[in-house]
């Protein structure tokens, strides 16, 4: 999977548990460090884990997941999965750690008007695995 097809993904996410302020910055060739950041507002530490945990469990078996950090209070959490990077902030620790002003210059994705990314079934990945599809 893409880092622009997690990002987009992990975007979606966030706004289905009502996340606010979710924006995708394209990155690449301002960093080495990824391709994609997605950053998300969270009005309580019950939604930082709701946005969290929905976007871990989904991408489990879809794509490795290379770090997870954050502080276990559920004030901000970040997921990393190399091409892309997931921030969910509290309102307080996304004004603070202020990422618009370090990212801002790099172009924003108009996430809401992108294709939603639909995830490989479980049939479909044993299938890319096995090197085989229903076509042959």
């Amino acid at each position: 999977m893409k880092g622009r097809d997690i990002a987009l993904y992990a975007a979606r996410v966030a706004e289905e548990k009502k996340g606010t302020e979710v924006v995708l910055y394209d990155v690449r060739g301002l960093t080495d460090v990824t391709d994609y950041f997605v950053l998300a507002t969270a009005h309580s530490r019950s939604q930082v884990r709701a946005i969290i945990e929905t976007i871990r469990r989904e991408l489990k078996n879809v794509v490795q997941r290379v770090g997870h950090e954050g502080d276990a209070g559920g004030q901000w959490v970040l997921l990393d999965y190399s091409d892309c990077v997931i921030h969910v902030f509290s309102p307080q620790l996304r004004e603070y750690y202020s990422l618009e002003s370090l990212w801002g210059d790099a172009p924003k994705i108009d996430w809401n008007k992108e294709p939603e990314v639909v995830l490989p079934t479980v049939r479909e990945k044993v299938a890319v695995a096995a090197g085989s599809s229903d076509d042959e």
